[in-house]
């Protein structure tokens, strides 16, 4: 049995004068929503065996306030295949996986992560599935198990849908149109 959880970037600072998207920093809304979830995360004892990231700047800042709200350092191989990523990669990059690792986490962007949740997922709780295909906001965590012995075998339409968390539903100030 393997186990991949997907984490979107927090919400990021559009009025911010960057001259890259690459470089676009979390605002203070999207920190706060890393930090509630790094806290969720910790509650529910979850763990990796093995962490993949985009290195954008949005990303990085994801990780330390997750981190920060977890309570633990939480230290990826950053993946510049991550950066605005299509489903198809994030797949090849999963199958990459180390065969020793069960628990794998990947940290990105939309509308890869969307795309690669819908192309996975063969069912799950309907509420949760129902969820997931509506949108993947912001600093969401989606959870799939995949019934295999290797990365290498996880395929589309092969996974189950066991967690989708958003930011909202651990505190509704982090909702849409709040700030």
């Amino acid at each position: 049995m393997k186990t991949l959880t997907l984490l979107r970037h927090a919400k990021s600072g559009w009025d911010d004068p960057v001259a890259r998207d690459f470089d676009r920093p979390l605002n203070a809304k999207g920190r706060k929503a890393a930090e509630v979830v790094g806290r969720h995360l910790k509650g529910l004892e979850l763990g990796f065996d093995h962490i993949v990231a985009s290195p954008a700047r949005r990303v990085v800042e994801t990780i330390a306030e997750v981190a920060a709200g977890y309570g633990a350092a939480i230290d990826p191989a950053w993946d510049k295949r991550l950066y605005l990523a299509s489903a198809v990669t994030l797949l090849d990059v999963a199958r990459e996986t180390p065969r020793d690792a069960d628990r794998l986490l990947m940290i990105g962007h939309n509308p890869g992560l969307e795309d690669f949740v819908l192309m996975l997922m063969a069912g799950g709780d309907p509420t949760l599935v129902a969820a997931a295909e509506a949108k993947y906001p912001t600093a969401t965590v989606a959870e799939l198990t995949f019934a295999v012995d290797h990365w290498a075998d996880v395929a589309a339409a092969a996974g189950t849908l066991t967690r989708f968390i958003r930011p909202r539903d651990l505190d509704p100030a982090l909702g849409p149109g709040e700030e």
